[in-house]
């Protein structure tokens, strides 16, 4: 039960994009569509956990984790919209290089030589999906490419704030995340709204009836999405999680190509292999490491 919620909830996260698409073809943007649908669940689970705000005055750092999960939402969900679904999520999936400098600079905890070498391969990868004829340099080219790169970043930061807020309440950690995004997607989406950058919401009939039903789905799949991250986290290992939200990837993948919003050639296969294999790579260096010291600690009590 425990890995097929986290199969679950990356499907929902793999195939999100088709939903977005629709809701956009009906005249409301994605940021638009990010902000009511999140700020429809915050209310709803802000009257109904009432409880849950309590914690926030207890780790104020909830806070910091609702603005890291409502940049990671509203990247995602603007760029894989706005360019192609499997290069968008490769990008988003360069865990191994945020996590490891994000690691040394607020948690104090030095590259070893094998977390540099995850660094270059993902890097190597990175370099590979974005080097196309059209480009010198295989850098970002548009804006859905920094929109992917700049959410998995914002997503890098976000399991960082989990790490640290692990103590406190689940339900507490999905109300600030859910908030956030509502937050964040909302001031995004006025502020693009005010410079232009985006169509004011289409709240009238018949616009509004026909993104209305793709968006409450979208809710009630990103509600259920995480109470199985919730819920499958908690009991498998970081490498069996890690390893089955990548399946996210296959979803997207698939998806996207059977649908026509995506392509895949020889140098996306290369360069998204070497982007999941250093994913897998840290995933499983994590694991091993937290149980050398937990055999350490055991060695340590052991009386001799």
């Amino acid at each position: 039960m425990p890995a097929l919620a986290l199969v679950f909830n990356a499907f929902v996260w793999g195939v999100s994009w088709f939903p977005f698409r629709q809701i956009e073809a009906h005249g409301l943007h994605p940021v638009w569509a990010t902000a009511l649908i999140y700020a429809l669940i915050t209310l709803a689970m802000g009257w109904l956990r009432r409880h849950a705000w309590q914690p926030f005055a207890t780790w104020p750092a909830l806070t910091l984790l609702g603005l890291a999960a409502g940049f990671t939402n509203v990247g995602f969900n603007w760029a894989v919209t706005q360019g192609d679904v499997v290069r968008v999520v490769l990008l988003f999936y360069l865990m191994p290089l945020w996590s490891v400098l994000l690691a040394w600079i607020f948690l104090g905890e030095r590259p070893r030589p094998a977390a540099l070498a995850r660094m270059a391969l993902a890097l190597a990868g990175v370099a590979v999906v974005l080097k196309t004829p059209q480009t010198d340099w295989p850098v970002p080219a548009s804006l859905p490419d920094w929109l992917g790169v700049a959410a998995g970043f914002c997503f890098a930061v976000t399991n960082i704030l989990l790490r640290r807020l692990r103590a406190a309440p689940g339900e507490s950690r999905a109300l600030a995340m859910f908030g956030g995004c509502a937050l964040v997607a909302g001031l995004a989406a006025a502020a693009g709204t005010a410079l232009g950058v985006m169509a004011p919401p289409a709240l009238q009939l018949p616009a509004a009836a026909g993104w209305a039903g793709w968006a409450a789905l979208l809710g009630a799949g990103f509600v259920f999405a995480n109470i199985c991250l919730q819920y499958g986290a908690a009991r498998l290992a970081a490498s069996a999680t890690a390893v089955i939200m990548l399946s996210e990837v296959l979803f997207a993948s698939v998806s996207s190509v059977a649908l026509g919003a995506a392509t895949l050639d020889a140098r996306i296969w290369a360069g998204g292999a070497l982007i999941v294999l250093a994913a897998l790579w840290s995933s499983f260096a994590r694991t091993n490491s937290r149980e050398d010291d937990r055999h350490s600690r055991i060695l340590e009590d052991t009386p001799s």
